[in-house]
């Protein structure tokens, strides 16, 4: 418990003063968001806001994660792969943001280079949890024989690649207002922190590798998002931009993945699900149909067309994260209990 604490504690804190430190120095060097031209037209007033600020929660995640094991803990395998894959994609993320930037024009990386970019660090980090843990190869809900579906070994690894490059997207699309990714991120976080603690105490059930060191990346991560917040806040004076919203997509597939709870990831990011889930309805109905469901994909910003103010969308999209995450836990937690009752 004490080294969970300490990890968010002290990724809170470096994500706080180190979004600050980015928000000064981008602002010295005038390296400022371009404003993609198919977005609402309050969102022209965001051009130049400095961006690339997932490099506080990715570095205040990093350091909240290392230290804490300096507090009586012991580096883990998985724990470190997950860390790598969050670098990883984060890395990816910033060369897509440094693109922009550089060319003053809300073009980075070309589709192919980002999804090459992604499936390089989805691949790695799915043969890496294969071949040097335990983990099991099954697909699993709300533990590893829940359903337990067996997929083997390469089948385990296309479906571990699909599910990080799912959700790093989704968290990518989710991305357009003031605190709506990294605050639902900080509830999503709260649910594997909760997971990966309840699996570690209960090992006979769970039989989960590390559990309590992917507790500690959760930890970690959630309070990395917590101390962005305070400066992405609407309104933000810092922008996430793809070096965060691929971390944390990253990071809540593989700690669903490590944690062998993938398909209750649905539920808890019930809220990237929908983002994604109304651009594919979108665009998909209209080339089948030439109309639109939404006046704009993602759904957040067929709200704001309707005329609903910037904190009413983000506020009301918070509250669904956080239903979507008790709703989780809740069945997380009923499943335990009819497991204790079996004979």
């Amino acid at each position: 418990m004490t080294r969970l604490l300490i990890a968010a504690a002290l990724a809170l804190l470096t994500s706080l003063l180190g979004t600050r430190l980015l928000i000064i120095l981008l602002r010295r060097a005038a390296i400022g968001q371009p404003i993609h031209e198919d977005v609402p037209e309050g969102h022209i007033t965001k051009a130049g806001i400095p961006t690339m600020g997932g490099l506080a929660i990715v570095g205040g995640a990093v350091i909240g994660y290392v230290v804490s094991d300096l507090f009586g803990g012991i580096y883990t395998t998985s724990g470190f792969i997950v860390m790598l894959a969050i670098i990883g994609a984060g890395l990816v993320g910033l060369l897509d943001d440094w693109l922009k930037v550089s060319r003053e024009r809300n073009l980075g990386l070309n589709k192919r280079a980002k999804t090459f970019g992604l499936l390089a660090v989805a691949i790695g980090f799915s043969l890496a949890l294969l071949n040097l843990t335990d983990v099991h190869t099954t697909v699993s809900f709300t533990r590893f024989d829940h359903p337990g579906w067996e997929l083997g070994d390469v089948g385990w690894v296309i479906w571990a690649v699909l599910l990080i490059y799912a959700t790093s997207n989704s968290v990518n699309l989710t991305d357009g207002l003031d605190g709506l990714a990294a605050g639902s991120g900080v509830f999503a976080f709260m649910a594997f922190l909760v997971v990966g603690f309840w699996s570690f105490r209960h090992p006979e059930i769970y039989q989960t590798n590390h559990a309590l060191d992917l507790a500690i990346v959760a930890a970690a991560m959630l309070g990395a998002c917590a101390g962005y917040l305070w400066w992405n806040a609407a309104p933000a004076q810092i922008i996430m931009g793809d070096t965060g919203s691929l971390a944390i997509g990253t990071a809540l597939a593989a700690l669903a993945l490590g944690l062998n709870v993938q398909l209750l990831l649905v539920i808890v990011g019930a809220i990237y699900v929908a983002e994604a889930s109304s651009v594919i309805i979108q665009v998909g109905f209209f080339k089948l149909t030439g109309k639109r469901v939404f006046r704009m994909a993602p759904i957040h910003h067929h709200f704001e067309l309707k005329g609903w103010p910037d904190t009413w969308v983000i506020i009301r999209f918070w509250m669904f994260a956080g239903f979507a995450v008790a709703l989780g836990l809740g069945i997380f937690y009923r499943d335990f209990t009819v497991v204790e009752i079996l004979p």
